[in-house]
């Protein structure tokens, strides 16, 4: 099983810790990935990890769909794999309807035939054969739209990219957007994934997926790269250790989307935790949320993350070996002696 690193929204510490990221180049982890929500880009420190690393893939997870068109994500997409000499993995994502909406300023409607445009512009861009004209239904190249000047005119990338194959990663967690990932996309970044739990929930999706999508095979070349929280620690310290993890998974099954539309608190349910999932979301949603994180159960915390001491983590590691998850990114926080370890047993 490979392993990477999540820095999520990155933040400054990142960028002075030059002994952590130094340390994943060394030891052989597979990616750094970063995220964007309404603060620091994703972008930005790719190339400065790009910059100070040799081997490490690096990888976006997530990009915002909405935040940019298909050639300007292209574009992007392009240079950090040059930049990289051929490092670069293009995760994407939609977002929420708060942010989409609020901080985009963009219609959240349909975002299952959005990204389907949005990712076969971005692979036509790659591929650089013709020059783009593409008649969608969100998007035209070029625009004719009724305030067009009817001036645009179809163009293809300048320069031939480093790699016409960039790996499209999708984050997704609702039954359609998974099966799309499996359709689409080279390779599915979930959350809360369960390693005793999640193959029963998402197989049928993804087998919809890889069906539609034609590849012979490509089950077997899909890489599924599922978040984990990780630390290594004494026994009295794991429920310390844990907190991050309590902290996050209660948010996004409490308060992530509406109330009546969160696919965290539909995927708990579908864990077997439906009235505690009930519980914590009518707490959280009424401002309760200390109580809303005592509530979520500490199996399926411990279940969903590599906290605890050299012995809990090698049994844990063991179902994510057995489980379809084919590639585990390690979350921040977290420290050199758990890379080590973790890197060692794997």
């Amino acid at each position: 099983m490979d392993l990477s690193i999540n820095v999520g929204y990155f933040g400054p510490h990142i960028s002075d810790d030059h002994e952590l990221i130094s340390k994943l180049d060394d030891l052989g982890f597979s990616c750094i990935w970063t995220a964007e929500a309404y603060g620091y880009d994703a972008v930005t420190p790719l190339s400065y990890f790009s910059a100070i690393t040799k081997n490490i893939n690096i990888g976006s997870g997530i990009m915002q769909i909405p935040g940019r068109t298909p050639a300007m994500t292209a574009m992007t997409a392009i240079t950090l794999d040059k930049l990289s000499n051929g490092r670069f993995r293009l995760g994407l994502g939609v977002s929420g309807p708060q942010v989409v909406e609020g901080w985009h300023g963009q219609p959240y409607s349909k975002p299952l035939s959005r990204t389907r445009e949005y990712i076969k512009i971005i692979r036509e861009i790659f591929q650089r054969e013709n020059k783009v004209v593409f008649d969608g239904e969100f998007y035209n190249l070029p625009y004719n739209g009724p305030d067009s000047l009817n001036l645009g005119k179809p163009l293809k990338l300048i320069e031939p990219p480093l790699r016409n194959n960039i790996p499209i990663y999708l984050a997704a967690i609702g039954p359609k957007n998974i099966e799309l990932s499996a359709e689409v996309a080279d390779g599915w970044l979930p959350f809360m994934y369960s390693p005793t739990k999640g193959d029963m929930v998402f197989k049928d999706y993804l087998k919809k997926g890889f069906e539609k999508s034609g590849v012979p095979n490509k089950d077997k070349e899909f890489n599924i790269v599922a978040t984990v929280f990780a630390r290594l620690c004494e026994e009295h310290e794991v429920d310390e250790y844990l907190k991050p993890a309590r902290t996050t998974y209660t948010l996004y099954v409490g308060g992530m989307g509406a109330k009546d539309k969160n696919f965290y608190f539909n995927l708990m349910c579908e864990y077997g935790y439906e009235e505690i999932a009930t519980e914590i979301q009518n707490l959280y949603l009424s401002g309760k949320k200390q109580e809303a994180e005592d509530l979520f159960p500490d199996d399926l915390l411990r279940d969903l993350t590599l906290v605890g001491t050299k012995k809990d983590i090698e049994e844990k590691l063991n179902y994510w070996k057995d489980s379809k998850v084919t590639e585990l990114s390690l979350s921040l926080p977290i420290d050199i002696p758990t890379l080590e370890f973790i890197k060692e047993i794997n």
